[in-house]
């Protein structure tokens, strides 16, 4: 069991010792750690929080407990209840709220659950702010509010629907050109709240829906992160149903993978691909994504005159860089969409939005437009942590082995060969080292990943 503090949040598998996961005292102390670093920060007599969670079991006992400590801190609470990471980013600007909480842990399996915060524009805090807010927990010195001056709940349940009329109203979506195209589309929303805003935008687009796992009960029917090992079901339902696409998403909805019309993964790093491929026809720009992302970003970007920059890994990395370097689209080679035009967060509506439209005024299959795109194929490995491995000695032994190749140690390390590529990291949101690696062919690519895997078993003597 396990409970890491990180970049991307508080999160934790429940159940368990305090300290080791995420309990209701753990999560009680991180709210309550974030409140008064939020009070710290805006000097406001009165503060505004909004909160939401995916579907998944813990999610309302958790919920429960961080509004319950904003509360007692004096707080409001605007409660969007069932709701998506992207849709939470877009309520705190438009509800003018001092900062968000997502209670999800995303990709994660049902025993785990997260804390993912948020700043007044609703963007994910920086590892600075984050670093802040980890030792106002440690030091569990928290002042709570007098009985006259406890916050109060407001619940909100229209925001996914807001969200959907955001997306409709982004110039590059074209609803009517997307009605005409006439798709038929299987949807899998793994039980959680994709389930909701998925299907419900599909219908605002005049698209026919075939839903699966779209009930939010919490009950992943696979594995949740959005991989090809974890969807045969929708690969097969796609061919079975006569669907042009298959549409999945991860339970809180940030991350956004396609199914061909023949039933084969399109791929989660091209759905970035495509996208940025779309709006670039449209405006000129430049595009950012992380280090662990397809080189086929790269190459669409250039083909269109712009330039490509990669971040460290991290939501927060990829918007930072997006903002230096002017990106017009951008995110990561997980199936996640950061459009500015819309928001800086990771938005599988917005993708939705923008690959139908891309599909819609190409006339051609799901299959023919991937054909169209540089062919990449990557190799996503992982090695669980144990408490006797050193991370850090063993990237160090790896960056001086490989010193004299193209290699960048900002996050991790990464070699760039001339044909293919390794990055090699420790999770922000897993006990594990993930091990990616890119290459002409899938063979290639496994073959470099269990290389490096072999060489860190080597250098670890596991």
């Amino acid at each position: 069991m396990t409970l890491i503090k990180s970049i991307s949040g508080i999160r934790g598998t429940i159940g368990g010792k305090t300290e080791e996961n995420l309990t209701p005292l753990d999560a009680v102390k991180f709210a309550a750690a974030y409140g008064l670093w939020l009070k710290e920060q805006t000097k406001k007599e009165k503060l505004t929080v909004v909160i939401g969670r995916d579907a998944r079991l813990s999610g309302e006992m958790i919920q429960n407990l961080v509004s319950s400590t904003l509360i007692g801190l004096g707080i409001d609470v605007i409660d969007l209840g069932l709701s998506t990471t992207p849709t939470v980013e877009i309520a705190v600007p438009l509800e003018k709220a001092d900062g968000g909480i997502i209670l999800t842990a995303s990709h994660n399996p049902k025993q785990w659950n997260a804390l993912k915060l948020l700043n007044s524009k609703g963007e994910f805090l920086n590892g600075e702010e984050g670093k802040k807010i980890l030792k106002i927990a440690e030091k569990e010195d928290f002042s709570f509010a007098e009985v006259d001056e406890l916050g109060k709940i407001t619940i909100n349940d229209s925001y996914i629907d807001i969200h959907i009329d955001e997306v409709l109203d982004l110039p590059l979506v074209d609803a009517e050109k997307i009605k005409a195209a006439k798709f038929k589309i299987v949807v899998d929303g793994v039980n959680s709240t994709g389930g909701i805003a998925i299907p419900k935008l599909l219908k605002e687009l005049g698209v026919e829906v075939v839903e699966l796992y779209c009930e939010p009960n919490g009950q992943f029917p696979h594995n949740p992160e959005p991989l090809k090992e974890h969807l045969s079901d929708i690969c097969e339902l796609v061919v079975k149903e006569k669907a042009d696409l298959g549409i999945v998403v991860d339970p809180d909805v940030d991350r956004l993978a396609f199914i061909t019309n023949e039933g084969e993964m399109f791929g989660e790093e091209y759905t970035l691909v495509a996208c940025a491929d779309y709006v670039l026809g449209k405006t000129k720009g430049n595009t950012v994504s992380n280090m662990s992302s397809s080189r086929a970003l790269r190459d669409v970007t250039e083909k269109h005159g712009g330039t490509y920059e990669a971040s460290a890994v991290g939501e927060v990395n990829v918007v930072t860089l997006m903002k230096t370097n002017k990106a017009i689209i951008g995110g990561e080679g997980n199936g996640g969409i950061i459009y500015p035009e819309s928001h800086y967060g990771r938005d599988a509506l917005v993708g939705v939005g923008l690959f139908l439209t891309h599909l819609a005024e190409k006339g051609i299959s799901v299959s023919e437009l991937r054909a169209g795109y540089p062919s990449y194929f990557m190799s996503k490995k992982k090695i669980a942590l144990t408490p006797s491995l050193d991370v850090d000695a063993i990237l160090k032994a790896i960056e001086e082995k490989y010193a004299n190749e193209n290699l960048t140690t900002v996050d991790g390390v990464k070699i760039d060969f001339p044909e293919n590529w390794v990055h090699l990291r420790k999770s922000n949101t897993e006990p594990i080292i993930r091990i990616y690696t890119e290459a002409k062919s899938q063979k290639e690519a496994d073959s470099l990943a269990d290389k490096f895997i072999a060489e860190i078993k080597e250098i670890a003597r596991l």
